[in-house]
């Protein structure tokens, strides 16, 4: 039997991290040996290396091609922000197969825990709300010719998926077919998950060129590697298809259809031709159908089936044929049959024992004997020809596919192999009945199918004898436990009563253990004062850079010009005067409204002196009114003649004096005077022009008019008034309104003849709906509110303003610009007026939204205030002012929280009352959404959450009524304690006694006031033109039946009417046409005024209508409908290109001013200087030659006299002759003349600039320009030269002055095209009357789009909101209308240093109880764990080992007091764990070892010390992964290495010690975890839910010493065991994700192990980014951008946080031990790296 021949077993898939490029059996490989002969492994013929030399050239193409794509396109993001239900996404089928075959922990051959992973992958996705089809490709085929198992599991996959899991799934012949371009055209995915590398070169340049195809036909890709995934998200790297991107690829694009069909027919030379002709022979399906017959009737399961199939294929192969070329067949009949009544006896245990069962299997260390293997192979395409032919027989439903995803464990065939050959002879264990009767079943279905000789038809297996594993490896492997690690018992109140209950539960270490007493010998770490020489210590509070008070006259007038500022600023936000804030005086409280007692008085008599006041008044508003009278009698004339003249800006003018003057008569004649004039406009207009050529606009200024009438005098308009109201609307064509108003008609029918020639068409309904939808009124209060004074709030504000004054808490979810933020400045004045200590803190996410609302506290409010005491501070990362000493502070979360946990701060968190949560939605952004949960979990005050974004607030709410709960239960049992303590005798009193409500309101108004209508933008020649698109036009029949219409999908006016004509026009006999006519609506219908709430009901009833056609299967109608709304999508153009003419026509039509959104840093900027260098080159070539040389003259001149007149200053009055002085008073005349002359020259036209100059006076301009100037950054200059043609750029890498700048223009009105990022998106006031989208990028998602969009549309000033795309794919504007906003869960809220910070508030404030109840009230409520009580277990668990690391790391004593280097580790917090592993370095003194002078004297350092220093840093603070496609040494960069360099020696040991300890402590954490997970569960799929349960085999001896592995298999999923993974598996912390449990597991990021050498799952090495060493070698920041692949103003930032990270660790080793060598080491560090940033 044996051969002999190699063993391509022996070559790994993984090597070194890298997938190794194998052929014909490297995924099930045989043994080697020295005897044999070589087998003929196809593939490696010289035929075939001159063929696939041949393609080596297109391969290297196309792989630099893809390199070149990655690095400059592809970003590390989030992939579902704005992910919509019915919208899919397409995984490649294929890369999912490798992808999940790559895993390290896979065995080959396990079929169950292959698809384990595979559903594992996609249940990642499907949690996260993604909705995906996979795709096949058959071309892709046959790059499995030579990996029979991987081919099987493809075909397993087509199978299963559709199924079993309700998946969707395509096969296309290839990424070039018209099937595959009409589906992307058809569903429009939202990208490709593709796989950037295969297991051979051909599969990777397949997948490479499928990834290259699908970015050129506008398809974004993902990468499959390289994903990383949390509790909420998934992130990915996200290549986008950009134009630049597609223009590349078309370079090469031609080459890809040659490529593929040599690959595909190289691909088929190297298959086993013969073998598939033969099987083909063999008529599979008849044999599938008669095994269907022969089986019982319980067993027709897909394995079995299978089995039985393929073993007699197999076998008649063997029995009935020649040896097949190519193919080993060495093995006799009976040695194959033999194997094939094991595969039997294996499938019988896989279909008969439960999972929990076949989990304990044993690991063998063994492998095939070369025959054996290549029978299997053989056995395996067999399997996979019969999968095959059984799923193209889809009719049969007599096959059950429910295990399709088991077919085959090699590891269990091994085991039974292994007993018959090498322990059957020792002992002959029992099978068992049911497994032994299941076993003949199939043995005897296979022997009907191939009749072999009598000696072979046995189904004894006992009598085997002969070898099929290799001799020298067949050996069993004991799978070795985890050392269990106790716990160290601790002593925490706070602790015992979160997790008392659990950590009872585990082992623990015993008292008189040697390493307890080593805890217990450091000091306990004190957060005021060094521990050695008792100098005070800073926090993170005093680090951050504090404005100094000013101490010198300059200082002080630039104080002052920067409060002139603010003050300005101000202004521009709508802040006209201060409000003076006086201190109410204490007062005893009122009984409430339901105890008073109603006294009735008589009215007192006036004094003398109110009657004489009273009839002053009188007097005096007699004499105005008459002023007004007279005044109207003059203007009544000229305004007259202004409507003749130009009837709109007559009627402009006219509508201003209405608006001025106050006598209502005066105003009630202006309007009837106004309707006069204006219906004779219409009389002349009909009667010039033809119907279609009337100007329309003139009929809605005479509704107007009739609708301003009608509403405001509607009890005391005269009835002559009245009948001429009435005529018009006649004469309109409106007879049905006028009879309202007269109810007899006119009888003279020449006169009706006569009145037609001025009726609009249309009836009155449809005419408001179409035509006066923005001017439609609103119905809002008119009953004024005492506690405001400008406005009269609608009723949902005026329940903000009683939550306020009740203190109570409240949700907000009300639209952009709706008016929710003015509760919060109540809500500061309220606090305000209570005293000068009461505090109120306003949280803002980020510091632009903090200087506004900072800016429009100081400019809205004035009190006096004691000394020291300032109204309001400012608390960033980057500088504070005035944050503790003021009364209300303006921060951000992450400030907020570090006053909220520091035990120093505790005094000043109890003087808050209040405090303000703005754009609470950022709960569940990206980053630092656990920071808001800590916030509200902790403050013990009413607070305000403000959002227009939430699309589940009520369980948002619910979720802090139960942490407001917690803090009323806290309360009365804190007051109980103190009623106690006072009846003893006991005067102090709590902070906390103040009576306040603890419930939470929520408040909820979906209205916005303008409507808001969109736009599609496209080029047609040299215009740009500009289409309507209907809020439905992205919708679709499948979407609408699977999840209704979008709830905050609206309509305008006249969108609903152009629903309607759609829909009549698809099914003219609807039987509810008359009731949604808009002239019989009932919300419609004879109405003169249609209000705006009118609208909505018909809006509601056409969506209802429309949504119940789709129910009842109106298909045709529907899709008629949704047709006839769309637009044709438009061609992709050079932004920057069309950018200047697409500015010009919005300035033409008037919808500036506007916001343009791009999404990268240089783009935005680009475009404003586009814009500007056009306007110059507009002007430019409007003068002539001769002009310019006047001009260049007139410069020449005016420099000269400038230099003349400053020499001559120098000289005093005195030394100077009169004639002299006469002289320099000429030339000073001339000089003034000369430059008067040139500054009208240089006076830009109207038209060559945007800007607004009668906005803003010259003076004011100047004094914000000032400022702006005042300034390192070199950008603002440039600002300031765009804002004098009224444009502007916004994003996150100008400074605050430069960003100050262009907002105040803007909202002022100067500027009017601002091209911005999104940092114009969260909050900062720029209202506009346009939106503009230039840009498709990942960052624009629902959530982005929302808060952009609604800047649209001015309250007060614009009627409707304009919202254009311009460039900007369909689908991507589909996407955006119809996306949902992402739900608010909770993040994952602990790490350890969070755990550390709770134990060192606990320790060290004043307050123990207080500091108490804040930890507990911050452990016990996470919004993640709220209502989910297994979660909650979870994170208790995460607590506990926490503690128990810090513990061994030496931050904590067993009192849970913070010791030793704690404040460095809090300081770093945001770099977990790489702050702990720097403390490592720092105690192993490695930093003292590298730090040395260059000599004894000296006290700086070498450059070779400071390269070093920053390598360390940046392998622990400047992690940054390199796409995972990006090798070294196969790019060419211009100075960046991009690389990071490995670690010194040294510090990689510290960090694999510090490892190994970590992967002790968290391992055993994983361990006693999985003593939470659902065991029923864990035995079933996690997609398809297939469980793989049941009743354990006990009856069976042979079972029992199979499954003998008792140990070792509990703390990870029973899945993975299949492969022979252990618990011991864990402690490589690698690849966690594949082996935890499902139903309770721990994150792995929040794990502290830091992964040095990191790889993926499959083994691949993954590199970090070099950026920060490379940026302190050649202090280039272009390089950064090219080399490293950093987008602009990005890599600023990265080094900038870099930066600030060498500061946090100068200043705390400085305070350590200032003249020690690694402070100063760092000090010089800090210096060396600020000083390059500053440079550029």
């Amino acid at each position: 039997m044996d051969s002999g021949g190699p063993n391509p077993e022996d070559v790994p898939i993984h090597n070194d991290g890298e997938m190794c490029f194998v052929d014909a059996g490297n995924f099930e490989g045989n043994a080697t040996s020295a005897s044999r002969k070589p087998l003929s492994v196809p593939g490696t013929s010289t035929k075939r290396k001159q063929k696939h030399s041949g393609l080596k050239k297109e391969y290297k193409t196309i792989a630099n091609m893809i390199k070149e794509v990655t690095h400059h396109e592809a970003i590390f993001a989030s992939l579902f922000n704005d992910f919509v239900e019915s919208e899919v996404f397409v995984i490649d089928g294929d890369s999912l197969l490798l992808f999940c075959a790559s895993d390290e922990s896979l065995q080959k051959g396990q079929s169950l825990h292959f698809f384990f992973l595979v559903e594992r992958f996609l249940l990642k996705l499907t949690d996260k709300g993604a909705r995906y089809v996979v795709v096949f490709f058959q071309d892709m085929e046959e790059t499995y010719s030579q990996c029979p198992v991987l081919k099987s599991w493809r075909t397993q996959l087509k199978i299963h998926l559709p199924k079993n899991t309700n998946t969707t799934v395509y096969t296309f012949p290839n990424f070039f077919s018209a099937e595959w371009k009409f589906f992307l055209k058809d569903q429009s995915p939202y990208f490709l998950m593709v796989s950037g590398k295969g297991m051979t070169s051909e599969q990777t340049c397949f997948l490479n060129m499928l990834m290259l195809d699908s970015l050129a036909n506008k398809i974004d890709v993902v990468l499959t590697a390289g994903q990383e995934s949390d509790h909420l998200r998934v992130y990915g790297y996200y290549i986008r298809s950009s134009l630049q991107t597609r223009i590349l690829i078309t370079e090469i694009k031609r080459i890809f259809k040659t490529t593929l069909d040599k690959l595909i027919m190289l691909q088929k030379h190297n298959s086993p031709k013969p073998l598939f002709e033969l099987l083909k022979m063999m008529n599979c399906k008849e044999q599938v159908q008669i095994c269907i017959t022969l089986l019982p009737t319980h067993q027709k399961d897909a394995r079995a089936i299978t089995c039985v199939v393929a073993c007699s294929m197999a076998l008649r192969i063997y029995s009935q044929f020649k040896p097949i070329q190519d193919i080993n067949m060495s093995l006799t009949l009976k040695e194959a049959s033999d194997l094939c009544k094991m595969q039997c006896f294996c499938v019988a245990l896989m279909i008969i024992l439960p999972l929990s069962q076949r989990a304990r299997i044993r690991k063998l260390n063994v492998k095939w004997d070369s025959d054996a293997s290549s029978f299997i192979n053989m056995y395996t395409l067999c399997e996979e020809f019969t999968l095959t032919q059984m799923q193209d027989d889809s009719e049969d439903k007599t096959i059950d596919w429910t295990y399709v995803s088991d077919i085959r464990d090699d590891l269990l065939l091994k085991n039974i192999v292994f007993y018959f050959e090498k322990e059957s002879t020792e002992s002959k264990l029992e099978f068992g009945n049911e497994i032994n009767e299941l076993y003949k079943c199939l043995w005897e279905t296979v022997l009907q199918l191939v009749p072999l000789s009598e000696h072979l038809q046995s189904d004894e297996l006992q009598n085997i004898w002969e070898s099929f594993l290799s001799q020298d490896l067949s050996i069993p492997v004991e799978t070795k436990d985890i050392f269990a690690v106790g716990l160290i018992p601790i002593r925490s109140d706070i602790i015992e009563d979160y997790a008392g209950d659990m950590i009872k539960e585990l082992p623990a270490l015993s008292s008189d253990d040697p390493l307890i007493p080593s805890l217990m010998s450091t000091e306990t770490y004190d957060e005021l004062l060094h521990w050695h020489v008792n100098r005070p210590l800073s926090d993170d509070y005093d680090r951050t850079k504090c404005e100094e008070k000013p101490k010198d006259k300059f200082a002080l007038r630039r104080y002052q010009k920067l409060q002139t500022l603010n003050h300005l600023y101000g202004q521009s936000l709508g802040v006209k005067t201060p409000k003076k804030i006086v201190l109410q005086s204490d007062q005893p409280e009122e009984k409430s409204s339901a105890h008073k007692t109603v006294v009735k008085k008589k009215e007192p008599q006036k004094k003398k002196k109110d009657q004489i006041i009273e009839a002053n008044l009188k007097k005096s508003k007699a004499e105005e009114e008459k002023k007004e009278q007279d005044q109207w009698k003059y203007m009544s004339s000229k305004l007259e003649k202004e409507i003749n003249g130009d009837f709109f800006f007559g009627l402009k003018n006219l509508e201003n004096f209405i608006s001025s003057v106050q006598t209502p008569h005066v105003k009630y004649q202006a309007q009837l005077r106004a309707l006069a004039a204006g219906f004779e406009k219409w009389t002349e207009e009909c009667k010039m022009k033809s119907t279609d050529q009337r100007n329309i606009n003139i009929v809605v200024e005479i509704m107007k008019i009739i609708h301003a009438l009608l509403n405001t005098y509607q009890g005391t308009l005269q009835k002559e008034d009245q009948h001429r109201i009435a005529t018009y609307l006649s004469k309109l064509g409106f007879d049905n309104l006028a009879c309202s108003l007269r109810p007899t008609k006119l009888s003279n029918h020449k006169e009706e003849e006569k009145e037609k020639r001025y009726a609009v068409g249309v009836g009155s309904a449809r005419f408001q709906l179409q035509y006066m939808g923005p001017h439609m009124l609103r119905d809002e209060r008119s009953d004024p509110d005492p506690r405001v004074q400008h406005f009269i709030p609608d009723t949902w504000q005026r329940e903000l303003l009683d939550a306020v004054d009740n203190n109570e808490s409240a949700v907000i979810v009300a639209p952009t610009s709706s008016g929710k933020t003015y509760a919060s400045y109540y809500c500061m004045q309220k606090v305000l007026t209570q005293s000068n200590e009461a505090v109120i803190v306003y949280v803002a996410p980020t510091k632009a939204l903090v200087n506004q609302v900072a800016a429009t506290v100081m400019s809205q409010f004035n009190k006096d205030l004691p000394n020291g005491v300032a109204l309001c501070g400012v608390f960033t990362r980057d500088y504070r002012n005035d944050a503790l000493n003021s009364q209300v502070l303006v921060t951000v979360p992450q400030c907020f929280e570090i006053l909220l946990l520091s035990p120093r701060r505790q005094e000043w968190v109890k003087r808050i009352k209040y405090v303000i949560f703005d754009e609470i939605h950022c709960l569940g952004g990206e980053i630092g959404g656990e920071t808001w949960e800590h916030i509200l979990s902790v403050i013990r005050c009413p607070f305000l959450a403000l959002s227009a974004t939430i699309s589940n607030p009520e369980h948002l709410t619910e979720w802090l009524q139960s942490v407001q709960k917690y803090w009323q239960r806290n309360d009365e049992r804190e007051g109980s304690l103190i009623s106690k303590s006072l009846q003893k005798g006991a005067k102090k009193k709590s902070a906390w006694t103040e009576r306040r409500s603890y419930n939470v309101r929520i408040v909820q108004y979906d209205k916005r006031y303008n409507d808001l209508e969109k736009y599609i933008c496209s080029v047609q020649g040299s215009d740009i033109n500009f289409e309507h698109y209907h809020p439905c036009a992205f919708l679709t029949i499948e979407h609408i039946k699977s999840y209704g219409i979008p709830k905050d999908l609206t309509f305008s006016p006249r969108e609903s009417i152009q629903m309607y004509d759609c829909m009549v026009n698809a099914w003219p006999k609807m039987p509810n046409l008359k009731a949604l006519d808009p002239e019989e609506n009932v919300h419609l219908k004879d109405k003169i005024i249609i209000t705006k709430n009118d609208a909505t009901e018909y809006e509601k009833a056409l969506k209802k209508e429309f949504a119940d056609w789709v129910q009842k299967g109106q298909d045709k109608e529907v899709s008629k409908v949704l047709e006839s709304l769309r637009t044709e999508e438009p061609s992709e153009v050079n932004c920057a290109r069309y950018f200047p003419l697409l500015v010009e026509k919005l300035d033409k039509m008037n919808k500036l001013p506007a916001l343009f959104f791009a999404f990268r840093l240089n783009l935005v900027e680009h475009l404003a200087n586009t814009l500007n260098g056009h306007l110059s080159r507009k002007w430019r070539m409007r003068q002539t030659e001769e002009e310019m040389k006047n001009f260049q003259k007139l410069q020449a001149k005016a420099e000269k006299m400038g230099k003349s007149l400053q020499a001559a200053h120098p000289e005093t009055s005195r030394s100077r002759t009169s004639s002299k002085n006469e002289e320099l008073v000429v030339k000073q005349a001339n000089y003034d003349h000369l430059m008067k002359k040139i500054e009208e020259f240089s006076e830009i036209p109207t038209d060559c600039t945007y800007a607004n100059v009668q906005a803003v006076d010259e003076e004011t301009f100047l004094q914000i320009c000032e400022r702006t100037n005042y300034s390192r950054n070199k950008k603002n200059k440039n600002l300031i030269n765009l804002s004098r043609k009224g444009i502007g750029y916004h994003h996150a890498s100008i400074d605050a002055k430069g960003r100050r700048h262009v907002e105040m223009l803007f909202r002022m009105g100067y500027v009017r095209v601002v091209t911005c990022t999104s940092s114009l998106a969260l909050g900062i006031n720029m209202p506009c009357k346009s939106v503009v989208f230039l840009h498709d990028s990942p960052f624009l998602d629902a959530l982005n789009y929302r808060q952009m969009a609604g800047r649209a549309g001015r309250r007060g000033e614009d009627l409707v909101g304009n919202v254009y795309f311009f460039n900007i794919p369909m689908p991507k504007v589909k996407k955006l209308l119809k996306s949902d906003v992402p739900q608010l869960r909770g993040q994952f809220p602990l790490s350890v240093t969070l755990i550390l910070r709770l134990m060192l508030l606990v320790a060290k404030a004043n307050d123990k109880q207080d500091a108490k109840a804040k930890v507990l009230s911050l452990l016990m409520h996470p919004l993640m764990s709220f209502k989910q009580p297994q979660e909650a277990q979870v994170l208790k668990l995460y607590c506990i080992f926490s503690l128990q690391f810090l513990l061994y790391e030496g931050l904590l004593n067993q009192d849970c007091d913070p010791i030793a280097f704690t404040g460095l580790v809090t300081h770093l917090h945001y770099h977990e764990p790489s702050n702990f592993v720097f403390v490592r370095f720092l105690e192993k003194g490695l930093f003292h070892q590298l730090c040395k002078p260059s000599s004894k004297a000296s006290t700086k350092f070498p450059d070779s010390v400071m390269e070093t220093l920053v390598l360390i840093l940046a392998h622990l603070f400047g992690r940054r992964y390199l796409p995972p496609n990006l090798l070294p040494g196969e790019g060419e960069y211009s100075q960046s290495k991009v690389f990071l360099d490995k670690l010194p020696d040294d510090f990689a040991s510290v960090i694999e010690e510090y490892n190994r300890k970590v992967a002790t402590l968290f391992g055993q954490c994983i361990l006693a975890g999985s003593k939470l997970a659902d065991t029923e569960k864990e035995q079933q799929l996690p997609l398809s839910k297939i469980k793989f349960s049941g009743k354990e085999c006990m009856d069976s001896g042979l079972v029992n010493h199979l499954m003998s592995c008792y140990e070792g298999r509990s703390g990870i999923t029973p899945f993975a065991c299949l492969s022979g993974n252990a618990d011991i598996d864990l402690m490589s912390m690698r690849n966690l994700s594949s082996l935890m449990m499902q139903t309770a597991h721990i994150p792995e990021k929040h794990i502290p192990f830091l992964h040095c050498g990191d790889t993926d799952i499959s083994g691949g090495k993954r590199y970090l980014n070099a950026y920060a060493l490379d940026f302190y070698k050649h202090g280039c920041l272009e390089a950064i951008e090219n080399d490293n692949g950093f987008n602009f103003g990005e890599a600023y930032y990265a080094l900038r946080d870099f930066y600030l990270t060498i500061a946090a660790i100068s200043v705390s080793l400085t305070e350590l031990c200032e003249s020690d060598p690694v402070a100063m080491a760092f000090e010089q560090l800090k210096s060396m790296y600020d000083e390059k940033l500053k440079i550029v």
